[in-house]
């Protein structure tokens, strides 16, 4: 059954990641500092890899001792996500269509990693306390809900149908 509970796993996070994907390489220049509800497109992207990434991870401090993370500095600036204040920075494509790579690689690595007591186990993430297995499901979860607004936002201002993905990169 872990078998199957890792394959599920992966194959919606990638569908989740590739529509997230759609959403950044079809947002036209012009709009992609445009506000999406209260934030710009950008962050609102970055927002939603940002505490994937975390949710893949085993705490805050483990997400800032990556080498993805210490190796670009200038990209997570002061970690601005976890603080409570509306966040201001804003993210050039490219460096964003790199930390999506990323990240479904982590999400490729942790959950095929992940042992039955690994995955019953604690998030590590302070404010998230239920199980590994259901933070999983609450972060595909939570990408869904940008690539939502980011999807909604693009049909409105420029008539782009973000298709849905079934699964797989």
């Amino acid at each position: 059954m872990l078998d199957v509970y890792k394959q599920s796993t992966i194959g919606q996070y990638e569908a989740s990641l590739r529509t997230l994907g759609r959403c950044i390489d079809d947002c036209p220049d012009g709009s992609w500092d445009a506000p999406v509800c209260n934030n710009p497109f950008c962050q609102s992207v970055f927002h939603t890899l940002f505490f994937a990434d975390l949710y893949l991870g085993e705490s805050p401090e483990d997400q800032r001792a990556q080498a993805f993370h210490t190796e670009r500095p200038g990209f997570f600036r002061d970690y601005e996500e976890l603080v409570d204040k509306k966040p201001g920075n804003l993210y050039a494509k490219a460096d964003i269509n790199e930390y999506l790579q990323f990240c479904v690689q982590k999400a490729r690595d942790v959950v095929n990693a992940s042992t039955e007591e690994w995955l019953a186990g604690e998030t590590g993430i302070p404010w998230q306390t239920f199980s590994r297995a259901e933070m999983h499901v609450y972060n595909i979860r939570h990408i869904h809900h940008h690539v939502a607004q980011l999807s909604l936002r693009l049909r409105i201002d420029h008539g782009i149908d973000i298709r849905w993905v079934k699964s797989g990169w």
